[in-house]
């Protein structure tokens, strides 16, 4: 790490330097992450963005954290609790495994409370950042006319092009769950969901329904393209989706909801602009016909490797195919590995 040019980390709305970390594997054992920072490091940071309250013992702060992060607090046989609480000379109070609750930070000294605060802040945004997505805002293409126009789509394309190099049937959506997706997040508990749910009513009434006019809009969802560089090493082949009437109403609907979800901490930022794209063929999908079924049950994918198939004559032969015209009507914060009664995502909350 260039000490001149340290790794910068946003934290409700403020910006923090990051430490050199160093990380252990233990065998069976959670991994910990460790600092290294001395008794006096942080102690001048702001504490604007955070609440200390004063007590008649000192000092407190109470951070809502929750429980699945616990355990990165904790450590290993609370080895990191222990060291936070010896170098900022404080005491940290955390719920038992489970219990959502809030973390309390006690202290003499207004300055160890704000050192503990703000690493914990660091370490909880750093293994926060490790955890696979959990919700994703999601606009519905699952329209029974354009269900049957995929079908026909995946028909065609097994029909002619099944001999190349990886194809097949398995590599397909389910047509029951077409989407856009316009980004990802990782929401751990209700409150946190809760909290999204809020933000997304919030962009309804500050822009989203000022850019719709408060109407569906109506899109196509025509041709098909590639993901990666090279045609003959397919992993995602997606239908393109553009607004019927030409203007850019849904890519400013798109960039600004994860604009205002970025802002909110919510979301990271990945993309200047949201590519909008319906998933038709993928070769995370290549998978045993039972793997769907268990991750829905468990809320765990599989990491094998992917497989690339060829797409060469697949984009030659249908390239301007037409899946159809789709009123949009609503986004949604979808659940990741769920179904609802219709076979679509289930829907946590939505405008």
């Amino acid at each position: 790490m260039d000490v001149l040019r340290p790794p910068l980390i946003r934290i409700g709305g403020r910006v923090y330097r990051k430490n050199l970390l160093q990380e252990q594997s233990f065998p069976r054992q959670e991994e910990e992450e460790d600092f290294c920072a001395g008794p006096g490091d942080c102690v001048d940071e702001p504490c604007e963005a955070f609440v200390v309250e004063e007590t008649e013992r000192g000092f407190q702060c109470r951070v809502e954290v929750p429980s699945p992060l616990y355990k990165y607090i904790i450590g290993k046989k609370g080895e990191t609790k222990k060291r936070l609480e010896t170098e900022t000379r404080t005491s940290i109070s955390i719920p038992k495994p489970g219990v959502e609750g809030e973390i309390v930070i006690t202290g003499q000294h207004r300055s160890g409370v704000v050192s503990a605060r703000t690493r914990i802040d660091v370490l909880l945004d750093s293994f926060r950042k490790k955890q696979p997505f959990t919700h994703f805002l999601s606009l519905a293409l699952n329209q029974p006319a354009l269900q049957e126009k995929f079908l026909q789509f995946k028909e065609e394309v097994l029909e002619k092009c099944s001999k190349d190099h990886g194809v097949s049937s398995s590599l397909f959506q389910n047509p029951a769950k077409l989407h856009l997706t316009l980004g990802t997040l990782v929401l751990l508990n209700e409150q946190e969901i809760q909290k999204a749910c809020d933000l997304l009513q919030r962009c309804k009434e500050d822009f989203v329904d000022q850019i719709t006019g408060g109407q569906p809009l109506t899109v196509e969802v025509a041709g098909v393209e590639y993901m990666n560089d090279d045609p003959a090493m397919t992993d995602v082949l997606y239908a393109k989706v553009h607004m019927k009437d030409g203007s850019d109403r849904l890519q400013m609907v798109a960039d600004q909801l994860v604009e205002r979800f970025v802002a909110s901490g919510l979301m990271l930022k990945e993309w200047d602009r949201v590519k909008l794209h319906a998933t038709v063929m993928n070769t995370l999908f290549r998978k045993d016909p039972t793997e769907e079924r268990n991750n829905t049950m468990t809320g765990k994918s599989s990491f094998k490797e992917r497989e690339s198939f060829n797409g060469q004559n697949i984009l030659k032969l249908f390239e301007n195919f037409y899946f159809g015209e789709v009123q949009l009507d609503s986004v949604r914060l979808s659940q990741r590995f769920s179904s609802d009664a219709s076979g679509y995502y289930a829907t946590s909350g939505q405008l």
